[in-house]
């Protein structure tokens, strides 16, 4: 019995271990099976979860698109309005007095001056400062109201305007100067008939017999006498670059109110002039340098 025993030892661990093995073995593919569905229910868990994701994504870019496109169509709807309000607002003025009749008023003044009688100097200073484009565009111009809009936009406010001279010839006919989305738009058709009934010559003439100078002088003629008792066509070239600057803002740049700050204004414009053609470097030194020699309160009739 104990050879037998004996003899049958190895052959029964052996098969134990084998089916330790195929047991294990067993347990093994059971495992691989479990974390090949695990991953499979993940992988499909991810793939909805990817398919909602995208759903929802297509929801929000959906939702924008219909956002923006109502925006804008409030947008379009509001300046349709504006537009029209506008219109309406230009076609009181004109019915309130014709185009017309309004120029032939201001030429029946006794102090209005024709451009002929006007140093060359004047006129040159006036468009350089106030427009430069003034020869080449419509009575519009478009690059500086867009200009205009955008540095409004980040500030917040109606500070610039981006008015041309047949713009601001038009308000100074028919409007106020508030400051107003439907007074710019009122103006912009105002300007636009202008355009159409008179070249350029006669609107810088009649813009320069309009605007007003501060100290109570409207016109080019009531200027000059005032501020330096003379007619406009005895100005200097100093004194021309002067008088072009203050309309801008005559409270401020009126030599008798701010001496330093219509200095400055009047280099601004020689520098304008400069940038523009109408001065060479040397002409421009000359005209600052013939008003360094004169007082600014020289030229206050006493």
């Amino acid at each position: 019995m104990i050879g037998v025993y004996e003899r049958s030892g190895p052959y029964e661990k052996s098969t134990h271990d084998d089916r330790s093995r195929r047991l294990s073995a067993v347990s093994s593919e059971r495992e691989e099976i479990q974390i090949l569905r695990n991953l499979s229910e993940r992988s499909d868990e991810l793939s909805e979860a990817q398919k909602t994701k995208k759903k929802g994504g297509k929801r929000i870019r959906r939702f924008i698109k219909w956002l923006l496109l109502f925006c804008f169509a409030l947008m379009a709807c509001g300046a349709g309005s504006l537009v029209y309000q506008g219109y309406e607002l230009y076609r009181n003025a004109l019915e309130g007095e014709s185009l017309s009749a309004k120029v032939r008023e201001i030429q029946e003044d006794p102090d209005y001056t024709p451009l002929a009688e006007l140093p060359q100097t004047y006129r040159n200073a006036v468009v350089a400062v106030e427009d430069h484009r003034f020869e080449s565009h419509f009575g519009i111009d478009v690059i500086s109201l867009g200009r205009a809009a955008w540095n409004n936009i980040r500030s917040m406010s109606l500070a610039e305007g981006g008015s041309t001279i047949t713009q601001q010839l038009a308000k100074n006919l028919y409007f106020s100067q508030e400051k107003s989305f439907l007074r710019k738009i009122a103006e912009a058709f105002m300007a636009l008939r202008i355009e159409m009934r008179y070249d350029k010559d006669e609107i810088l003439e009649l813009y320069v017999n309009t605007i007003y100078f501060g100290d109570g002088y409207y016109g080019i003629r009531e200027a000059a006498r005032g501020y330096y008792g003379k007619e406009p066509g005895e100005l200097t070239d100093g004194e021309c670059a002067m008088l072009a600057g203050i309309p801008n803002a005559p409270s401020r740049y009126a030599p008798t109110q701010n001496p330093e700050l219509a200095r400055q204004r009047q280099r601004q414009v020689v520098r304008q002039m400069i940038k523009y053609g109408y001065f060479t470097e040397e002409e421009g030194e000359a005209c600052l340098a013939e008003q360094e020699q004169a007082s600014l309160l020289a030229c206050v009739v006493c």
